[in-house]
């Protein structure tokens, strides 16, 4: 790099601006503690990018309650349980009776735009758009990220604490030193193949279906763009698909004695999700901290992706809080340990939730029917149903 690029120096420097980082950032300028955050994509992008979202309780109140601002509550939509759908029928799980919890359907797009918005009210110094970024330095007291900024003129960022909160494909992860973290993870033999669609809502919550047929989730966006999906084989090309085809297979799945019709309509976006869950450990190397994909990933099954980003990000800026009011760096050494307990329940439910509702192609007679009896289980033990309605409304704050 140039010797006349630009130095900023700041307490936390933060990669990756997604949901995750953020939030991070709020929550740090909220406590007067400086941040810098840079990502490679820029503002619209980001804002464009179509994601589910059902967000936990807990993580509508860190929203809510940090000042980010009110469109959650009064734009998102509370759902109080979910239907798991076999053998052609419905059977509810009623979270606010079971645990006296909800969650809510926000897209995590929207969550972005919120986010984005209150950094930009509250002056946040968030650097879209930068290319070429390393850190470096990650075991000393000034670790370094370097990048291009987005009018190309090289810049550094010094700071105290480092966190990759970049995601998937994470560079902060993958500049860990192999011999320093495991990678611990498992591919799915399968995919979803999922679409948004024009059209009203199908059911008033979402729809968790196993059937001969396979796996579907018939969830929704909005009053008129509705978000569906079906198990398909990795290797589907989403585009070899016409909109027939995709309504007949989505049909198929949810048919039933009941007469369920989906509501159909234009679909403007289809594309094929692989699964895969992984995680880092640990979630730190020297001051650099993981939060969010960049540490771990789970199939949406058990819709815990983002809500593990927040739970991670809720975590770590106490840790950094602390660190800054008192110099005490206990909850910073803890923060791996912490987040991942957390992280592995996640992980353990969304696995039960996957393997349940989802058929491999070379599943026995025994396996599935296997399936169905655990499925019957939960519809027909309150015990059964409470674990789930907790593991899917989230549980408390470590």
């Amino acid at each position: 790099m140039s010797s006349a690029h630009r130095i900023d120096t700041t307490r936390v420097g933060i990669v990756g601006a997604g949901p995750a980082g953020l939030m991070l950032s709020h929550l740090l300028s909220k406590s007067g503690i400086d941040n810098i955050v840079v990502d490679n994509r820029d503002r619209d992008a980001i804002a464009r990018t179509h994601r589910a979202g059902i967000l936990e309780h807990g993580s509508v109140k860190l929203l809510s309650d940090s000042g980010v601002n009110g469109r959650v509550l009064s734009e998102g939509h509370r759902h109080d349980g979910i239907d798991l759908r076999f053998g052609g029928e419905s059977h509810r799980i009623d979270f606010l009776d079971l645990v006296g919890e909800s969650v809510w359907l926000y897209p995590q797009n929207e969550v972005f735009i919120d986010l984005a918005d209150a950094r930009e009210r509250d002056g946040g110094d968030v650097r879209f758009g930068a290319t070429d970024t390393v850190v470096h330095d990650h075991t000393t007291r000034t670790p370094k990220i370097r990048f291009t900024e987005s009018d190309g003129s090289p810049a550094e960022i010094r700071c105290e604490i480092l966190v990759g909160a970049d995601g998937s494909q994470s560079i902060c992860r993958r500049s860990i030193p192999a011999g320093e973290r495991s990678d611990d993870f498992i591919e799915y033999p399968f995919a979803w193949f999922g679409i948004l669609a024009q059209a009203p809502p199908s059911a008033p919550e979402l729809i968790y279906t196993n059937s001969e047929h396979g796996f579907a989730l018939i969830s929704q966006r909005s009053e008129t763009v509705q978000r569906m999906y079906f198990q398909c084989d990795p290797a589907a090309d989403a585009s070899a698909w016409t909109a027939d085809e995709i309504w007949a297979e989505l049909q198929r799945r949810v048919d039933g004695p009941d007469g369920l019709r989906l509501q159909r309509g234009p679909i403007f976006e289809q594309m094929v999700l692989p699964f895969r869950s992984y995680v880092c450990e640990p979630m730190r190397y020297g001051n650099m901290f993981l939060a969010g994909d960049a540490g771990h990933t789970v199939p949406p099954t058990g819709a815990k992706g983002l809500n593990l980003a927040l739970a991670d990000v809720r975590i770590l800026f106490e840790a950094i809080d602390s660190f800054h009011r008192t110099g005490s760096r206990a909850l910073l050494d803890s923060y791996s340990d912490t987040a991942l307990r957390r992280v592995w329940r996640a992980q353990s439910f969304s696995y039960w939730m996957t393997n349940i509702l989802h058929s491999r192609q070379d599943a026995s007679p025994f396996e599935r029917k296997r399936a169905l009896g655990e499925l019957a289980t939960v519809a027909n033990s309150r015990y059964a149903q409470q674990h789930l309605a907790e593991s899917y409304t989230g549980w408390p704050h470590a």
